[in-house]
């Protein structure tokens, strides 16, 4: 029966774990000088070795006859362990055991010595996923442990394990591997196994596993059913798009060639790459770009590996570090809007467009962008020599007048339309043919261009002609007399002003107000929305002669 490459590969003893050897000597320190701690607790993301180191302590502290602090793996201790026949040796996955009885469990169990080996140890994977109340019954006996009873807990979030059960522990951090130390491994494992594997595609897959040696031989394993593991092979198996189309991707949109970034994106689509695959690609070559372009020497060791430095140097030529961080920032982005839109293709459509023309999305990272640029164009530029000039200057090239120097342009093919096959189009002379404003179309002209003067008795009186047939006969009185009703249209709104009380009430109803709006638009050939404010002056407040105040017995004159 065929046994998956991390499985089969797995290390059995503290000398076959690579790359961690700042946590494996000190571990077998410990078990020759016999300084054991009671709680251990194993930090690092996924595929480092947490859970390998702690099956391998566990034996080491059961085993009959260590070998300088490692398992023999041969006395029945180590095999039993290995193979899970002891069940002195417990492995918990919190993530499905994480409730308080579970715990409970456990500490109960806890207190029996041993049956068939010197320690009782408990191994709990991913301890982070426990409830408070479960790390709250964890911790006595994590505090006062009998002293046949050991702890060792791992796990990938360390900001979510309590400060009481962290202090209480005898802390190791796993670092991610380096991707010299994956490939290696790698190329090691492949010969083992008779694997054609290519120094070139072993170092693609150590940049893939992203530090993780479990995640590498998953990825050899994967693409271990070619005869020959090639770059372009482990591309295929990985369902990526490949470092040189994603570069020729990006080398579209420096060169803001739209039509042919959209047609190779079209080519990766139909191959059936994952559009937010390949958007993480493209942030990767832009971010390693960006890594050796701020730190020329210290930034080749951040890099990822999956792209070629002499592409990389090409791309820092190029772009400019604000315009690698525009371009970054835009593609994070839509990277983000990806995860919840109904098209993941036109989502990608939409970055590209947006990378191959800045303008479309001006703002604070666009305009840092195009600022460096002209910045970078005139500091490059070749400089003028003048008769009263001191100073020497190097022979620069002549650049003609009528041919100015600019960033590069798009190349198209023989076959392309040619500028002069283009009938030139001028929007304002075909709107005045129709004699309609250009203002009136335009939403971005200035407001007192929009704003004609208008005559706002008059245009009143032709809206209440016009919704005369629509309104109560009651309201029309009411809103001609101009002591109860005016009105004020601008550009977009039309503003009502109607004394307060009974008539306001009258008027203030949604299919009035509607209807009012309805007759507007036709009068005016306007969009407009309207507001109702009370009309509050001195010229309609009523006026009482002392008189017919006299008539009111309320009313008392001293």
């Amino acid at each position: 029966m065929y046994q998956a490459l991390y499985r089969k590969w797995r290390p059995k003893t503290f000398d076959e774990v690579v790359g961690q050897e700042h946590i494996t000597e000190t571990l077998k320190n410990q078990i020759i000088t016999g300084r054991l701690s009671h709680a251990y607790l194993f930090i690092g993301t996924r595929g480092t070795g947490k859970t390998t180191c702690a099956k391998i302590l566990a034996k080491a502290l059961n085993c009959q006859h260590p070998e300088n602090g490692n398992p023999c793996c041969k006395c029945p201790a180590c095999l039993g362990i290995e193979d899970g026949s002891i069940l002195d040796v417990v492995e918990i996955d919190a993530a499905s055991n994480n409730g308080v009885d579970n715990v409970r469990q456990l500490r109960e169990e806890a207190v029996f010595s041993p049956v068939s080996v010197k320690k009782r140890v408990y191994i709990i994977d991913e301890v982070h996923m426990l409830s408070m109340a479960a790390f709250n019954a964890l911790l006595k006996i994590l505090e006062e442990p009998p002293e046949h009873l050991t702890f060792i807990l791992a796990t990938t979030e360390l900001n979510k394990v309590p400060a009481t059960i962290l202090s209480r522990c005898q802390r190791h951090s796993f670092k991610r591997l380096d991707s010299e130390v994956i490939t290696n491994h790698l190329e090691h494992v492949a010969s083992c196994e008779g694997l054609k594997l290519e120094h070139d595609a072993a170092e693609l897959i150590a940049g893939l596993a992203e530090g993780g040696m479990r995640d590498a031989l998953s990825l050899l394993d994967q693409c271990s059913g070619a005869a020959d593991i090639t770059v372009d092979s482990v591309y295929s198996a990985m369902g990526l798009a490949g470092n040189r189309r994603t570069a020729k991707l990006l080398d579209y949109t420096v060169k803001r060639n739209t039509e042919a970034a959209l047609e190779l994106f079209d080519e990766l689509w139909t191959d059936g790459k994952d559009p937010a695959t390949l958007l993480g690609e493209l942030n990767t070559l832009l971010r390693d770009c960006m890594m050796l372009s701020v730190a020329p020497r210290a930034g080749a060791n951040l890099l990822s590996g999956r792209f070629d430095k002499e592409i990389l140097a090409v791309f820092c030529k190029k772009l400019t570090k604000a315009e690698l961080l525009c371009r970054i920032n835009t593609v994070s982005d839509y990277l983000i809007k990806i995860r919840g839109a109904r098209s993941p293709r036109l989502c990608v459509e939409m970055c590209l467009v947006a990378l191959c023309d800045p303008s479309l999305t001006e703002g604070l990272d666009e305009l840092r962008a195009r600022v460096s640029r002209l910045e970078y164009d005139m500091a490059n530029a070749p400089r003028v020599r003048y008769a009263d000039d001191d100073e020497d200057y190097a022979p620069v090239e002549e650049i003609p007048y009528d041919e100015p120097p600019s960033r590069p342009s798009v190349e198209y093919d023989d076959d392309e339309l040619d500028a002069s096959q283009f009938a030139e189009y001028q929007p304002e002379d075909d709107l005045l043919d129709k004699g309609t404003s250009p203002v009136d179309l335009n939403p971005d002209a200035a407001p007192e261009a929009k704003d004609a003067p208008v005559d706002n008795a008059l245009l009143w009186a032709e809206i209440i002609d016009k919704a005369e047939g629509s309104l109560p006969v009651g309201l029309i009185p009411i809103l001609s007399d101009p002591t109860q009703a005016r009105c004020e249209v601008s550009y977009d709104t039309m503003q009502l002003y109607v004394v307060p009380g009974f008539f306001y009430d009258m008027i203030n109803k949604q299919d009035v107000l509607m209807r009012l709006r309805d007759a507007a638009n036709d009068v005016t050939g306007r969009s407009l929305k309207i507001q109702l404010s009370e009309l509050v002056s001195s010229d309609n407040k009523p006026t009482r002669t002392v008189d017919e105040l006299k008539k009111f017995k309320e009313v008392r004159f001293i």
